[in-house]
């Protein structure tokens, strides 16, 4: 019986004492700080909105998508109080009653061209 008791007050005191082990840390995890931007920066140093990005669906009537500064957005829908109103790959235009606003990719946002940048190894 003095060893049953002894062996759970060992049990108890190891329970109590915490493990000065650290958390794992994952190392393909990007820093916390990459992709965080201030709103001047995100919006483009203008302070105009930036597109970053557009998906159109090859289908007739397939989905039309883009991300400006970060929102995603579909063909219709409204962005900031301007409606979203014509994509192609490359533009997308936004429209406020009467004004019009044509956002465009930047050129290190635009996918490469066809054959460019590939070298004979001949």
């Amino acid at each position: 019986m003095k060893i049953l008791n002894l062996t759970i007050l060992a049990a108890l005191m190891l329970s109590t004492h915490t493990a000065g082990a650290q958390a794992l840390l994952d190392p393909t995890r990007p820093p916390a700080t990459l992709g965080v931007r201030g709103d001047a920066a995100a919006a483009g140093a203008d302070g105009m909105p930036r597109l970053q990005s557009v998906l159109i669906s090859p289908r007739q009537g397939g989905r039309h998508v883009a991300v400006i500064d970060g929102e995603t957005v579909r063909l219709g829908d409204n962005y900031k109080g301007a409606r979203v109103a014509r994509m192609t790959q490359s533009e997308v235009e936004l429209r406020r009653g009467n004004e019009r606003q044509v956002l465009r990719l930047e050129p290190s946002a635009l996918p490469p061209v066809a054959g460019a940048g590939i070298q004979s190894l001949n």
